[in-house]
């Protein structure tokens, strides 16, 4: 299915190191489904155990709905396109409907489309922030986050009673197409993710009024049209966007670890600085649902922690939305356990509640989606985890880098025209 495994294989022929290395286990599947290095083996990540995965999937699908379909993702990894795609033709010949984007789409578009096209499940073939030697394959569940204990489990059951070869069932990608069992994804799609993305904007003329120069970085990932298209959209002229890093390449070239987190994602941006003396810098990584930013003090470009970026919009959010007096009653904040307290100084302020939740935004997800069973979803206002992961709105059940660059842009052109940075804004906070 893959000539590239037979070379590999070629190539270890009598290397029983690595022979021991690539076979001696079979990739685990999660919560988060599964992650690990690209090639050949049982443990690792390859046509053959995406096939396992998604066969044991289709299984445990058509045990629990009756028509089940599920939407497909991929970001710019090595063969995440491919892999993709071998999802799909396992899907289809176990008779499960297949919707897949026509092309790379951030991880929240994907929590998105599950709930819009009333999908029974979703995957994402990507490995977030990890080197590019890794790649991953994230199931979602019909709410539209990423599956939690209970249901990996049931899936993982299937997964492990499929043999590698013998039992995953495939059909022509090109068959099941014109068949009708694959279809593309639409605009309309894409549209509504915007609309959803541009409806969460609070101060609608701050960017347009204020001139915010921003260097943008999409790490060679997914986030380089939608993040761009938005920012355009909340008028946003002067945005320079990192030329090594612009164009989709699963090798990132010029950043081997693609992680917001750290300085070496905003090396290339920084090289910019001295033509182009911009007042924010915005980094998503691959799958664009993590994002980081660097901000001018001095003169000097200072990173921000993704609990200091969580603080700021949290202040940000529910201050203007207390000023527009839209600030719902009894309204919600959610972070992670291991995230700052001073998110509950700020909610106290505005007498907001805080909900902690164990790490995962699958958790985020599962929450909100029980408010909005109980007719409550409009209580929830924001979460944040200290990991660069940020959610505004219910659109999507999963971070959110594309509204999340969207309100950070907001945020710095409303603070400067009022004369501050906002590393002035953080100092604030404090």
């Amino acid at each position: 299915l893959d000539g590239d495994l037979i070379k590999e294989l070629a190539e270890i022929e009598n290397d029983s190191e690595q022979i021991s290395d690539i076979f001696y286990k079979n990739l685990q599947f999660g919560t988060a489904g599964l992650r690990g290095i690209i090639g050949a083996g049982t443990n690792r990540m390859n046509v053959y155990t995406i096939g396992q995965a998604t066969q044991g999937l289709a299984e445990y699908l058509n045990s629990e709905f009756k028509e089940p379909s599920v939407a497909i993702a991929y970001d710019s990894r090595i063969k995440s396109e491919l892999f993709a795609r071998e999802a799909a033709s396992v899907l289809a010949a176990n008779a499960v409907q297949v919707h897949i984007f026509p092309r790379l789409v951030p991880t929240p578009m994907l929590s998105y489309a599950v709930r819009t096209l009333g999908c029974s499940s979703g995957i994402i073939i990507t490995a977030s922030h990890n080197p590019s030697r890794y790649n991953g394959f994230k199931c979602y569940d019909k709410s539209g986050y990423q599956m939690t204990d209970e249901v990996a489990q049931k899936t993982f059951d299937y997964i492990s009673k499929v043999d590698v070869f013998e039992q995953v069932k495939r059909v022509s990608f090109e068959d099941a197409v014109e068949g009708g069992t694959i279809k593309f994804i639409g605009e309309q799609v894409f549209n509504g993710f915007y609309e959803e993305v541009l409806s969460k904007r609070l101060n609608k003329d701050a960017s347009e009024k204020t001139k915010l120069k921003i260097i943008y970085t999409p790490l060679n990932g997914a986030g380089n049209l939608p993040v761009r298209k938005i920012l355009g959209e909340i008028g946003i002229k002067e945005l320079k966007v990192v030329e090594s890093q612009e164009n989709p390449d699963g090798n990132f070239p010029t950043c081997p670890y693609p992680n917001p987190e750290i300085r070496q994602s905003f090396e290339e941006a920084l090289k910019i600085t001295d033509s182009f003396n911009a007042d924010l810098l915005l980094a998503t990584d691959p799958d664009c649902d993590r994002v980081g930013i660097a901000v001018l003090d001095e003169g000097e470009y200072r990173l921000m922690t993704g609990n200091e970026t969580g603080a700021m919009l949290t202040e940000y959010i529910l201050s203007q939305m207390s000023e527009m007096c839209i600030l719902p009653e009894n309204a919600i904040v959610i972070k992670s356990i291991v995230s700052t307290p001073l998110i509950e100084e700020i909610a106290r302020n505005y007498k907001a509640s805080v909900v902690d939740l164990l790490t995962g935004f699958k958790y985020v997800g599962e929450y909100i989606t029980a408010l909005e069973n109980k007719g409550e979803k409009h209580r929830f206002v924001f979460a944040m985890e200290e990991s660069y992961g940020y959610l505004s709105g219910t659109h999507a059940r999963d971070k959110d880098a594309v509204t999340a660059s969207m309100l950070i842009c907001e945020m710095a052109a409303y603070y400067k025209a009022k004369g501050l940075t906002l590393y002035d804004f953080m100092n604030s906070i404090y």
